[in-house]
Parts: C-alpha cells; structure tokens; sequence
C-alpha cells in the first residue's frame, strides 16, 4: 500500500518515558509519597506474610510507602511490566529505571506481520485476527506492532492479557518485551484469571493473547474483557490485537471480534451486542435450540459460512486479519492403539456399562450436571486404566534418546500415576499442572534443558516445549528431538491443536500421537480427533462436525455443547 510504513526492524531500547497527564488509577483513597518517598505496589502471594505492607481494597494489591523497600519485601518486588509494577509507575512521578533486556532480533516474518497489524490501525480498524500458526512468532508480531501503533496514534499504554500458567506466561512476555524493546511505552501484562484488576484502567493498545479464551459471553471474564477491550464503547477504545492460532470451533464463538464486524458493516456496535442473532440475521446457518444458539451441521452450509465470515476480515482494505501456516509443515497426528490386558478390558467394560446406564438415566431427566459428572467420571477411569501403557511408551522413547511431552486432562487419574510411574523406574520428570503444587517455569527449564527427559502438563497453550528455544539467560534447549503423546483423546479441536504447538513450533517438527483403548469407544474417539484435527485452526470458525460426532459415539449428544469443549 502506497505510504505503508515498515515496522521497526531493529529492537528499540528504552526511552525516557513519555509523562502526558497521569491517569491514576480511579480508586478512593490512594497513598501518597512524601519527600524522598515512593510507593511501591507488591506482588504478595495469597496469605505470604508482608510484615510493614498494606493491602488495598481499591488496587486490589499490597503497597508500602518509605524510600527504600525492606528486606523482609524485597522478594515481593514485581518484575518490570507486570501489573503491580504498572500501577506503582501510575502512583509515582517517575517510573523506575528498567534493566536491559537481552536484545532479540525480529524475523522477517514478525516484521511483515506487525506491518499488517499496523496498516489495519492505520486504517481505523477495532480488532485485528492474528492467526499464525503456533511458533510462527506471534509475540514478536504483536510487540512490534504495539509499539507502532502508539507512536502512530501518539498513545503510550498498552496492555497484555496472557494466557495461564501465570508463572510461565508473564516471563514469556516481559522477556519479549524487553528484547524486542518496549519503545519507552508503559507495557501492562496480566492474564486472563486477573482481568478484573485491570478492568477499570484504560489502555491505547491491548494485546489478547489466546483470545479464544473470550469466546463465551455469559462468563464474568467476558464482561471485564468488554471493560478493557471498549467492547461496549464506540469512542476512545483501545486497538486490539486478537492474537490465536484457533480463534473458535464456530462462528457462534466470535464475540470479542463484533467490533470490527460492525465496523465492516457500518453499523452501531451496540446492533452486535448479541452476536448469534445478528449472524442468524445476515444468513448464516445458525438457529436456537434447547441449549442456546447452534451451528448448522450441513458441510455445504458450513463452508459459506465460513467464507463469508472470512470474507468480513480478509475484504476489509486494509485486511483485518492475518494467517500463516508454520513454514515447517503441519504436525504430524496418529493414533496409538493400546492393548488392553485381560483384567484391564473387563474393568473397561465395566465401566462403560456404568457410565452408559448413568448418562441414559441423565438423559431422561434432562439432568445436565448429571450427565456431565458422569462423562467426567468414564473419562477419568478409563483414563487410569491405561497409565501403566502410557508410561511403558514413554520409557521405550526415553531410551530412544527423544525427549517426551506428555498432555494429560486430569491430575489425580493421569498426571499423578504417570509421574510417580515414572518416578519409580529412575526417569526424571518435570511436571507442569496442579495450581502451586510446583514451580512451574523451573520445571519446564528442567525438561527445556534435558534435565528431566518427559515433561507431563495439563496447559495447552502458552508454553514452549521445542527443541533448541532460546532459553532466559542466554541459554539454548536441548536438540533432542521431541515427541508428543495425548494420554486421551481431546475432544476439542482447539486445545488438541494448541498442545501440539507446545513442541512443534519455531521450526522444529514434533510429531504427535493419540493413545486410546484397542477396540473401544476411546478408539472411534481418536479416529475422529486424527481426522478432523486440522480444520480446527486457520480459520475463524471452525468445522464442528466432529464435535457432534464424538459426542453421539458418547451418547452424549443432548448435552450443550460446552461440555465437551469447556477447558
């Protein structure tokens, strides 16, 4: 486009930073400073002791007012670009000097992407999809961007909401932030579970990493999201960048991009509040059923919609959206049959008569709880039978020389018996799933450099997991060729294709394989799953048929939804 201005391409380091008129946070009764004095805002673990700090209602976050932080603080002392670090620069007159960040050098397909985004705000666009695939370089793509985008629209805020485990995401981002060089800009990165604490500030620019995880309406997530996003507003809102590599399973899971949708359309932002309707309304092949608003199932249909759909984002001058498949190729999925022993198959047959019997006695009353506990259940235990398999696998990979990512959906039935199996025959294993139960970003160190051969988590996105990743520190990962292993089946295309992205990005292939129980339901499961894996990314809306095919082999049809895509 003629007058398009290239991306910065080269990192750029820290300015003084710009003061315009502070907006302090709008809360009573903020501390104050005196002479020689600052107020630091702490980072305070829920019930730590903080000996001298203060909890503030308003902040939601412990201050403490003096000219030098106590030693018996000091370990609560924020990193820079966090949320508390965010709010201690609004509450003082000068913002504390950040250390140097080890520089990072863009690829040149982050900086083509961030022209893209920028060309799209430039334009006076709401939202921009960004949809390359995992490992393709998101982040980078969205940094460089932000920091354009401020200096072109002369705004200086911006707010990154990551995806969990806090621990591993957060570093994630200010490391990025630091290498690529934050541009003198005030960078906020939270994540989705404390959305609430920084829904009344206001940002020029706010980066939405997964923003899949926005994709239900009625959740309080939803509405803070509005808040931050100016969702509801039609002035003075932020640009958004939506960065996901699996922006929905349906059209109907598109609300956090209306925004642009009416911008597309020039229509008031307020006539797609309620977006089914307002789709139902431009003819798409959406209806409402017992259980809320559903896509059609017809293939042909589907495919117009999804064109269409497209269309809105990809025919906007400039595009509103961007999608690159990984250079490297697309992961390799296959199922793994497992052979279930005598003793094993008759537990397995036991329980799926049990669980089959409770989900007919659920579908008759229409006891949706009931039927989602009993799903529950049959997945736990069927699960559980077939550990020892799993472990026997990733032995025989480990002995290989190949380092193993093990994805598992439950902690007491799989990720426990797995890690002690493990355990128990001498293989390390670094373990990322339970809330605190470990020191997540030091485990996954311990798998990135080999120290730990098998890593067994439950996230699925928003970790790296690849061979040879740069690591903090300067470091590089261990080369050893990497391969996956679902313990079960994923019913959702979405999280079955983040986990992937885990240890097949950057331009390492990692191939992934799908166990499941020989002759069972758990094996038409994974048929589906394999089949259909790849048409839950690129697109914005994805094919759900295979949705509706897994949850008829569970008889589990009359269910919403939700209770198979839920995370």
């Amino acid at each position: 486009m003629p007058g398009r201005r290239r991306a910065a391409t080269t990192p750029r380091r820290r300015t003084t930073r710009r003061r315009t008129t502070a907006r302090r946070p709008a809360v009573p009764d903020l501390p104050t400073a005196g002479p020689g004095e600052r107020v630091w805002v702490l980072a305070v673990p829920f019930r730590a002791p903080a000996p001298g700090a203060t909890w503030h209602a308003g902040l939601q976050a412990h201050v403490w007012v003096g000219a030098e932080l106590p030693s018996a603080l000091a370990p609560y002392d924020p990193p820079p670009y966090t949320f508390e670090r965010f709010l201690e620069d609004e509450l003082n007159e000068t913002p504390r000097p950040l250390p140097e960040g080890r520089p990072m050098v863009p690829r040149e397909e982050q900086c083509t992407g961030a022209e893209a985004v920028v060309a799209s705000a430039a334009a006076g666009h709401r939202v921009f999809l960004l949809g390359d695939d995992p490992g393709v370089g998101k982040t980078g793509t969205a940094v460089l961007a932000a920091r354009e985008i401020c200096e072109l629209r002369g705004g200086e805020r911006v707010l990154v909401v990551a995806d969990r485990p806090a621990a591993i995401t957060i570093p994630h981002w200010t490391r990025s932030i630091a290498g690529f060089g934050d541009g003198g800009l005030r960078w906020c990165v939270t994540t989705w579970d404390r959305l609430a604490k920084v829904s009344t500030l206001t940002f020029d620019v706010v980066i939405a990493d997964e923003a899949h995880m926005v994709r239900h309406t009625t959740t309080q997530r939803w509405k803070h999201w509005k808040a931050v996003s100016g969702g509801g507003r039609a002035k003075d809102v932020p640009f958004v960048v939506a960065a996901t590599a699996t922006p929905a399973h349906t059209p109907l899971e598109l609300p956090y991009l209306a925004p642009q949708f009416a911008q597309v359309h020039g229509e008031p932002l307020r006539a797609w509040a309620d977006l089914p309707a307002k789709l139902a309304e431009h003819g798409f092949h959406v209806e409402r059923g017992r259980y809320g608003w559903a896509w059609t199932e017809d293939a042909d249909a589907r495919r117009t919609d999804l064109a269409r759909l497209q269309g809105w984002l990809t025919g906007a001058e400039p595009p509103a959206t961007l999608h690159r498949p990984a250079p490297w190729g697309p992961v390799s999925v296959t199922g793994t049959p497992v052979a279930l022993t005598p003793a094993e198959r008759c537990a397995y047959a036991s329980e799926w008569q049990e669980f089959r019997a409770e989900m007919q006695l659920a579908r008759r009353a229409r006891q949706s709880a009931r039927g989602r506990a009993a799903l529950l259940r049959f997945r736990q235990k069927a699960g559980l039978i077939r550990v020892q398999a799993t472990v026997d696998w990733v032995r025989a990979q480990v002995e290989a020389e190949r380092q193993v990512a093990v994805s598992v959906e439950f902690v007491e039935t799989a990720a426990d018996p797995i890690r002690e199996a493990l355990l128990d025959s001498g293989v390390a294993v670094a373990s990322i799933y339970g809330r605190d139960r470990f020191d997540v970003e030091a485990e996954r160190l311990r798998f990135q450099t080999g120290a730990a051969p098998v890593c067994v988590f439950t996230v699925t996105a928003s970790i790296s997991l690849h061979a040879g990743e740069l690591l903090p520190g300067g470091a590089t990962a261990s080369s050893t060729p990497r391969v996956g292993l679902f313990h079960q089946p994923r019913f959702s295309g979405i999280q079955a294709r983040q986990v992937t992205g885990r240890t097949h990005r950057d331009g390492q292939v990692s191939p992934w394989r799908v166990a499941f129980a020989e002759g069972t339901v758990e094996e038409q499961v994974a048929r589906v799953m394999v089949e259909r894996l790849a048409v839950s990314g690129s697109t914005a809306g994805a094919d759900t048929s295979s949705l509706q095919e897994i949850a008829e082999l569970l008889d589990a049809d009359w269910l919403p939804p939700a209770a198979l895509t839920d995370a």
